[in-house]
């Protein structure tokens, strides 16, 4: 086909464009990775790994260092602040689902770190041009010319848009980012203080109601290697200004446990929530994989796992046009397939997750609390629960699309 001979160009290094590199260097196409960073972002970011995200990545013999530098987490739990009554899933029911029966808990520039070291080993070429900031993208029939700093102008069979929320990929495509964002803003601070030896019962994932006036209804804890994640949900009527000063982070931390002395806070990053997705994951040669084509709320860890199945469902269609197997509209099987799971399956969940831990009413909030605790002693309805959560299901009915 025509291009062939031209790279594929994949803008963003992020863990979905590392992943995307990695599979099609090992699929035999030429890559050309650029990134505008100087390095791997190590920002705070998404830290869950979901059970089917693990069994890709075992795949490209990624799982198990990654499993090495993280924490197996096998149950995540719903909890109320007040008394710790709680909904606890075990991953456990799914085990004959998936070779992974847990959540990992790993920031995800771990993952990064490793594609990273086993592209420069295994495939340089595909390895991350940093510095590399793409401005302008022009296409015609037969390609991409991408120009832009810190790279000279290059031709390129098809570009992939992985950069997230802010793409230029996806606005050089004209594509509107349809949805809206959510009007609070979440904090997200770091501290080594192990609220594990002062809750009861407390898992490595946490969704955690609250009365507390310093939140607005809810908080989140999650559990990596040698530090805790809080996300501190502003309160009704505060300045995100304000909420991000010292003395407010020291309050609302200790909110959440009156310990006595300060908190060391290691990082804080405030961010707004958003729930958008594209129309279509491809316009001619070019394409968007992960937030580049849908953003949603973190609400169950969702959002990184869901651009990774992007990439491999990607991967799997771009190498079948590469080798002629398939004509160019072969590829838009592959939105058929996404973006379905991404606005139902991703998207919607994350929705309703936000919206039950935004509950205010005790009452309303008791009945979902014990609503969850059946589904939890169940085991037909928590495997149901467990596969859907942990997006095994949405890959399942995207597998059976045409």
């Amino acid at each position: 086909m025509a291009g062939q001979r031209d790279p594929i160009a994949i803008v963003g290094a992020g863990p979905v464009g590392l992943v995307l590199s990695l599979l099609l260097a090992r699929a035999g196409l030429p890559v050309a990775l650029l990134e505008a960073g100087e390095d791997i972002s190590e920002e705070l970011r998404a830290s869950t790994f979901h059970p089917p995200t693990l069994d890709m990545l075992d795949g490209l013999d990624l799982a198990t260092p990654l499993i090495a530098q993280g924490l197996v987490t096998p149950t995540w739990q719903i909890r109320r602040h007040e008394d710790g009554a709680r909904a606890v899933f075990d991953l456990s029911v799914i085990a004959a689902d998936t070779a992974h029966p847990y959540r990992l808990q790993a920031e995800q520039w771990k993952l990064s770190r490793l594609i990273l070291a086993k592209l420069h080993a295994e495939h340089r070429d595909a390895a991350p041009r940093f510095g590399c900031a793409v401005d302008a993208l022009t296409q015609d029939a037969d390609g991409v010319t991408l120009s832009g700093q810190g790279f000279e102008p290059f031709r390129a069979a098809f570009v992939i848009g992985c950069d997230g929320a802010r793409s230029v990929v996806r606005k050089a495509m004209q594509m509107p980012f349809g949805g809206d964002t959510y009007p609070e803003t979440t904090i997200l601070a770091t501290t080594p203080f192990d609220f594990q030896d002062v809750f009861d019962g407390l898992s490595n994932v946490n969704y955690i109601w609250t009365d507390h006036p310093a939140f607005s209804g809810t908080f989140s804890l999650l559990h990596v290697p040698g530090r805790w994640r809080a996300s501190l949900h502003t309160a009704q009527g505060e300045d995100v200004e304000a909420a991000l000063t010292p003395d407010a982070i020291e309050r609302k931390l200790h909110a959440i446990h009156p310990k006595g002395t300060p908190y060391e806070v290691l990082d804080l990053r405030p961010y707004r929530i958003h729930q958008r997705i594209v129309g279509d994951y491809r316009r001619g040669r070019m394409l968007l994989c992960g937030d580049a084509a849908h953003l949603n709320s973190p609400s169950g860890g969702m959002g990184m796992n869901g651009g990774i199945h992007d990439a491999f469902e990607l991967a799997t269609h771009i190498a079948s046009v590469w080798r002629g197997e398939t004509d160019l509209t072969h590829l838009d099987r592959y939105t058929r397939r996404r973006r379905p799971v991404a606005e139902r399956e991703i998207i919607a969940q994350a929705d309703r997750n936000r919206a039950r831990m935004r509950e205010r009413d005790p009452a309303r909030r008791a009945q979902l609390l014990a609503d969850m605790q059946a589904i939890a002693g169940d085991p037909v309805r928590a495997r149901e629960h467990l596969l859907r959560s942990s997006m095994i299901s949405g890959l399942r009915a995207a597998a059976a699309i045409a």
